[in-house]
């Protein structure tokens, strides 16, 4: 009597329950493994400031927070200047560098020739791998001089009556310190930018033509909703650059360890605080304040990080609802 032939379903059942799970398990426990590092250096990070804090948190309290002065010689340390300069530089580089970005990433994807898209936007990638250093000599010697003989002299006629721009133009101050941060971030948001309006359905953009729309209205109503998470996203990218840069804006803020009253005093941001004192301290409070300002430089960047994703969820959502 012949033995019944096993069915191919049968075997290909029998190879399958053959297979070894190791592999998957080895898998997904070396990723496991790295992800947990990362959150554990993260972790470890702040535990280490904060511990290295200890003496100025103690010392100061939350004066530190709210007090203006930084004086070695009395040994008194605030972080209120550093987190004004970080956040005005920062900010008036984002204001200067956005409508910048933003045209160049709509100039390369609708109106530039399809030959000059990819060399356009290879060049201003470009930009983004130029050493810091390289942008503050360039500020240095040449921002400098013209905003101290040209620019800051125009805007303090015209302008000067709004108080922003008070004060003796001198080139080094918290305005070059933003121009040079601005033409740093416009690579970054430019590109983000541009790959995300690249991305739009091309039905899209046809439909809006086809209803007799010119191109700035293509743009507008079809191109930019569909983009704005992306390029909120790459906003974010150029913020996060801007708050954390230190040796182009040392280069070309004046240092100077004070509240700035208008954009033409000198100042300084926590990265450059941190850059220029902490090897050359006058002792372990010293330190100490410094390691609690780059603390707070680390709370900034959460507090942005928080809000961006916030803000591009609720763009995201509005996106949804005006395609519905």
């Amino acid at each position: 009597m012949e033995s019944p032939t096993p069915s191919p379903s049968s075997s290909s059942s029998a190879k399958t329950r053959r297979v070894s799970p190791w592999p998957d398990r080895i898998f997904f426990g070396l990723v496991i493994a790295v992800g947990a590092f990362v959150i554990a250096l993260a972790v470890a990070i702040v535990v280490i400031l904060v511990y290295n804090s200890e003496q100025s948190i103690r010392v100061f309290g939350w004066g530190f927070f709210y007090g203006t002065e930084w004086s070695v010689q009395y040994q008194v340390f605030n972080v209120v200047p550093f987190v004004v300069g970080t956040l005005l530089t920062s900010s008036l580089a984002l204001l200067i560098a956005v409508p910048l970005a933003l045209g160049t990433a709509i100039f390369i994807t609708t109106q530039a020739p399809r030959w000059a898209r990819g060399p356009i936007g290879t060049a201003i990638e470009l930009l983004a791998a130029v050493p810091s250093v390289i942008y503050g000599f360039w500020g240095l010697y040449v921002v400098h001089p013209y905003m101290a003989q040209t620019v800051e002299p125009k805007l303090q006629s015209t302008l000067g009556w709004t108080g922003l721009f008070s004060g003796t133009p001198v080139g080094l101050d918290v305005l070059t310190a933003s121009v040079i941060l601005a033409v740093m971030v416009v690579p970054t948001i430019s590109a983000v930018s541009r790959d995300t309006l690249a991305a739009v359905p091309a039905a899209q953009k046809e439909a809006a033509l086809s209803l007799g729309a010119t191109d700035w209205e293509t743009t507008r109503i079809a191109m930019l909703p569909y983009a704005r998470s992306g390029i909120v996203g790459g906003v974010i990218l150029g913020l996060g650059r801007a708050l954390g840069e230190t040796m182009a804006v040392i280069m070309v803020i004046g240092n100077a360890e004070k509240v700035p009253t208008s954009l033409f005093s000198s100042g300084s941001t926590i990265s450059t605080l941190i850059a220029t004192q902490l090897l050359s301290n006058s002792g372990p409070l010293q330190i100490s304040a410094i390691l609690e300002c780059g603390l707070v430089l680390m709370l900034i960047s959460l507090l942005v990080n928080v809000a961006a994703r916030l803000l591009v969820w609720r763009v995201t959502k509005g996106a949804g609802t005006v395609l519905a």
